[in-house]
């Protein structure tokens, strides 16, 4: 019976990964060339996005029956038995050679990005599934989880530089040393220091060249100066993900939404990895206390990232939120962190309900250290950056890491986050949503063009 025949059934697996692997690759291969005899996304009217979205479910559902059974095996022959460590960019791609059908191909991927969100196949969510199920594994995972906490090449080609002129300029970040603390500047002033591909990869470099350096006790994040007539002039630390980018297909779902808590964000928690052989993580890992400045407002994965800091300040003026329910996504893990601060109650208003927290709320200080006026936020930080920088403060945070979260309890979240966040990108919902936005932000551009 061919794979013709075959396809629209359920694909039935055998056992050995070489006979599974080869049945699936046949199975894929036919849900692609159903594929390409439909129109190209754009064009397709209703009946054949109907069809591709029935294609698509079917091929998923062969791929997570694969990946359940043989998951770790693959990614242990992906990683010469966990002793090779592979990014996650590049282990995504290394399993679509290795293992044809399992996930898109890197030309498959430059088609999709070349799309806007609505008119994409949704191949990230194939991306997803692999992810989560490589997290799933507790041997799998871990090792995927310290991959992504060493150091970036970028990183290491720079720290020489950094560490002899206390400064790097990146193209939306800039690190600075001044003292013992190193500054993180977010300059991506013409969004309003949203983020985008181009930020977090950037903020993976400047967070690695902070730990890094050995001359450096305290990190420092915060807003730069944006271009906004509404905020002209003025500090924002940040309007969270780039919606417009999302719009437009340019948000990346392995780069972006999962690199993003596997690399900096989880780094400035755990520190970054310098030796992979075993042994207690203070002895393999460099972390350092971080100190955020929120003048205005930070809304979004400018929240989340609040939430993995040891000393955050708020101009009183200031507010943060994090808009999932309005957005249609999930908030990184504001879901797991927020709790921790805030309790469940609260949490859900802010999660569920799109509560934003002023920092004159009472509750602003379940979410901040200090509130600050207007002119206190420089002063305010140079007695934090002294307060924390004694000797016995990275130990300390450290432990709290591991009570608070331990790195199981962030790999197992972040196996189900995988797979509910590339689906969530390419929810009709969304799609709507963010199309919305687009349309009235044009008109209200129109609108100005034409005023006399």
């Amino acid at each position: 019976m061919t794979a013709v025949d075959t396809f629209d059934a359920p694909l039935v697996l055998q056992g050995a990964l070489e006979q599974d692997a080869s049945l699936l690759a046949a199975y894929a291969a036919e849900g692609e060339r159903r594929l390409a005899a439909l129109p190209p996304g754009p064009d397709r009217p209703a009946h054949d996005r109907d069809r591709a979205a029935a294609v698509h479910a079917r091929t998923r559902r062969a791929r997570r029956d694969f990946l359940a059974r043989h998951a770790e095996t693959v990614y242990g022959q992906l990683t010469d038995k966990l002793t090779r460590p592979v990014r996650l960019p590049e282990l995504v791609y290394e399993a679509a050679d290795r293992f044809p059908g399992l996930v898109p191909t890197r030309e498959q991927m430059d088609a999709e990005r070349a799309l806007a969100q609505a008119h994409k196949d949704g191949r990230e969510i194939d991306q997803g599934l692999f992810c989560g199920a490589v997290l799933r594994s507790p041997a799998a995972g871990r090792h995927l989880v310290e991959t992504m906490l060493r150091p970036t090449s970028r990183a290491l080609a720079l720290l020489d530089a950094f560490r002899a002129d206390g400064r790097v300029e990146l193209d939306t970040v800039l690190v600075e040393r001044r003292g013992v603390a190193a500054h993180v500047e977010f300059r991506n002033a013409g969004r309003l220091n949203a983020e985008d591909d181009w930020l977090i990869a950037d903020l993976d470099t400047a967070v690695d060249l902070v730990l890094l350096d050995d001359s450096v006790t305290v990190g420092v994040v915060r807003g730069g100066t944006v271009d906004h007539p509404r905020y002209q002039g003025r500090r924002v630390f940040s309007a969270g993900i780039d919606l417009t980018d999302l719009r437009d297909g340019r948000i990346s779902f392995v780069e972006f939404l999962l690199g993003r808590e596997l690399g900096y964000l989880n780094k400035m928690l755990r520190g970054v990895l310098t030796d992979p052989a075993p042994g207690a993580w203070t002895e393999r890992a460099i972390g350092k206390p971080w100190i955020g400045a929120v003048d205005t407002f930070a809304i979004g994965g400018g929240m989340q990232l609040l939430l993995v800091l040891d000393h955050v300040i708020m101009e009183e003026t200031a507010y943060v939120s994090l808009p999932a329910a309005e957005e249609g996504i999930v908030p990184g893990l504001g879901n797991l962190r927020l709790t921790r601060l805030t309790g469940a109650r609260l949490a859900r208003q802010i999660v569920l309900g799109g509560r934003r927290i002023a920092a004159s709320d009472p509750q602003a200080r379940l979410v901040c250290d200090e509130v600050v006026p207007s002119g206190g936020m420089d002063e305010a930080v140079e007695r934090a950056v002294r307060a924390l920088s004694g000797p016995a403060v990275a130990a300390n945070r450290h432990m709290f890491t591991v009570a608070e979260e331990p790195l199981d309890l962030f790999r197992g979240y972040l196996a189900e986050f995988a797979v509910a966040q590339a689906e969530r990108a390419y929810a009709p919902d969304v799609l709507a949503k963010v199309e919305r936005r687009w349309r009235e932000r044009e008109r209200r551009r129109a609108a100005k063009r034409s005023r006399p």
